[in-house]
């Protein structure tokens, strides 16, 4: 496992209970009291002594680790963007063809049985034809650290919750989007406290805001002509979610268990993979692509607008 200790424990706690998984070491994680256990080595010796990799490192390191245990035919589990820019995000999918790896992304929302419940409903017409879909995925839980903010100490904004928050939104309306916006609140050129990204279909809209630092209802709201999906704060840990409609006594409730994190779930999905020879996909190539393009776009664009 490659990432921050704080995230990399809730992992392991979760894969534990998992028949034909065993965890080797991890790497980029310090000294952490709950994880004492496992081994803690550089990112090329812990690749020499795996099968396969899970990485949750920085941003910008992601894309360069995954080819390299690709090249050396490691299967990954990766957290999105895996690549900051759409080209490198398919000649990363193509490198695992050519290996005969599995390269999957970490999204834990996406594996979930009732956030893939939803799409199905959603995709089936039950609300009618989509015109909006709003996330909002916010945290304070960092904020001490923020304001004595050190670069790379803390994720940002973007880093934190940008991916999430981009996939529902690419996986019900699809990538075809005519014209974007991006607007931020930044502490210097990299750290965002806030982003609010804004999309404008042929035939729909949708609104992304983010924030570090910042606090906002947590929940997704997906708006068609027939009624609306709402899910409750935190949307992305969906175990819960309400159709309405204008005729309030037609409303429908959908409860699904969610064990701990949900990590439980992409994990096993991933072993599944391997043991089949293919990727099991809960997110689309073209979503990945298109999240690794965004990504693209607000850390190498000028056309960011500035708060």
């Amino acid at each position: 496992m490659v990432g921050k200790a704080k995230r990399l424990w809730k992992i392991a706690n979760e894969a534990v209970s998992i028949n034909g998984i065993d965890i080797v070491g991890t790497s980029g994680a310090g000294y952490d009291r709950r994880l004492k256990k496992l081994n803690n080595y550089s990112f090329d010796q812990l690749i020499e002594k795996v099968d396969a990799v899970f990485i949750e490192s920085d941003v910008h390191s992601r894309y360069e680790q995954i080819k390299y245990a690709l090249k050396r035919g490691k299967h990954v589990l990766c957290c999105l963007p895996m690549a900051i820019g759409r080209s490198k995000q398919r000649e990363l999918l193509e490198i695992a063809k050519k290996n005969e790896c599995i390269l999957m992304s970490g999204i834990k929302t996406a594996y979930s049985t009732a956030y893939y419940r939803l799409l199905l409903m959603v995709k089936s017409g039950e609300i009618g034809d989509i015109l909006s879909v709003e996330t909002t995925c916010t945290s304070l839980n960092e904020i001490s650290k923020i304001k004595k903010y050190q670069k790379n100490d803390i994720w940002s904004a973007m880093d934190a919750w940008g991916a999430t928050a981009l996939m529902p939104i690419f996986q019900i309306l699809g990538t075809d989007y005519v014209d974007n916006t991006i607007i931020s609140k930044k502490i210097d050129d990299y750290f965002d406290l806030f982003t609010k990204m804004d999309f404008v279909y042929k035939n729909a809209v949708a609104t992304v805001k983010i924030g570090k630092g910042v606090k906002s209802e947590g929940e997704m709201i997906i708006s068609g002509t027939k009624g609306y999906v709402y899910v409750p704060a935190p949307w992305w840990k969906t175990d819960y979610f309400e159709i309405r409609y204008e005729d309030q006594n037609k409303n429908k409730r959908f409860f699904y268990e969610l064990e701990g994190e949900g990590f439980k779930y992409e994990l096993v999905n991933f072993l599944r993979a391997i043991n089949h020879g293919r990727t099991l996909s809960y997110t689309g190539n073209d979503v990945l692509e298109e999240i690794s393009n965004v990504y693209d776009e607000f850390y190498n664009s000028d056309d960011i607008s500035l708060i």
